[in-house]
């Protein structure tokens, strides 16, 4: 039998613990960690820098815009783009970034090695091909025209061909094509990154020169392409990571996230790129 006390204040208990959990909640929605606190949390700001190898200028422009529209009261700055080579000894000597794109793994294990990334992640490939004046004047078919004295100009001279660096993926990526090819190529000059290389031969500054399938796309008929038997003896595989000195950490996790997810997969291969 239920003791008469027991009813009288059983009832009294359950309104005390209806209002603390009625005054629990309200005050939990007023603190910090909370919706519209944890969402406030969730949202990117400040400024995100990238540096990124400069056969990703035109993907990672789209990619940047797309990310930004995203974040609103995030500033994805200026991308400073050129060879991977180039970027890591900027890394290695305290230039600031919060991310990085190279176009090799080689590059990428330098920054690993020095301790300024943990976890790249790879997200996109590419193949060289020979960028040649539109219309393909010289009739320049692959590689071999590319040997030294194989081919000549209009006046009798020898043809002009450019070529990245060693040190740069392009220019070890072409250095492989060459040596697979077993022939002998006098480069006119040795560039820092593939937009050089693609600029001479737009500007007829060279004949040919060794860039990125992605590259003669972007060109916009400046340029025409060549394609290059077995060039995927020498697929660049591009990885992406957030630098471990990022001064906005979550923004460049996110940016990654982003770069390697459906949508900006999609953008990359809107641009010629394949996937790893």
């Amino acid at each position: 039998m239920r003791h008469p006390l027991a009813r009288t204040l059983l009832p009294a208990a359950l309104v005390a613990l209806t209002l603390t959990a009625c005054t629990g909640q309200a005050d939990g929605d007023a603190r910090p960690g909370a919706g519209e606190a944890s969402e406030a949390r969730g949202e990117l700001s400040g400024e995100l820098t990238v540096f990124a190898a400069a056969s990703l200028t035109a993907a990672f422009d789209e990619l940047a815009t797309g990310f930004e529209a995203r974040h609103p009261s995030l500033d994805v700055l200026p991308i400073t783009y050129d060879g991977s080579s180039v970027l890591v000894t900027q890394f290695i000597e305290g230039a600031p970034a919060d991310v990085f794109a190279s176009a090799d793994e080689r590059n990428m294990q330098k920054v690993i090695e020095a301790d300024l990334a943990v976890e790249p992640v790879d997200f996109a490939t590419n193949l060289l091909e020979i960028a040649v004046a539109p219309g393909d004047p010289l009739g320049i078919d692959g590689l071999d025209d590319l040997a030294d004295g194989a081919t000549e100009t209009a006046d009798g001279l020898p043809i002009t061909v450019v070529l990245c660096a060693p040190e740069v993926p392009c220019g070890a990526a072409a250095q492989a094509l060459i040596a697979d090819a077993g022939i002998i190529v006098r480069p006119a000059s040795e560039e820092q990154n593939v937009t050089a290389v693609l600029t001479k031969v737009k500007r007829g500054e060279a004949d040919a020169g060794l860039v990125y399938a992605t590259d003669v796309a972007a060109a916009g008929g400046e340029v025409d392409g060549v394609e290059i038997e077995n060039a995927d003896a020498a697929t660049n595989v591009y990885p992406i990571t957030a630098l471990t000195g990022a001064a906005n950490p979550e923004a460049a996790r996110a940016f990654v996230e982003f770069v390697t997810s459906g949508e900006g997969r999609a953008v990359l291969a809107s641009f010629g790129f394949g996937s790893p």
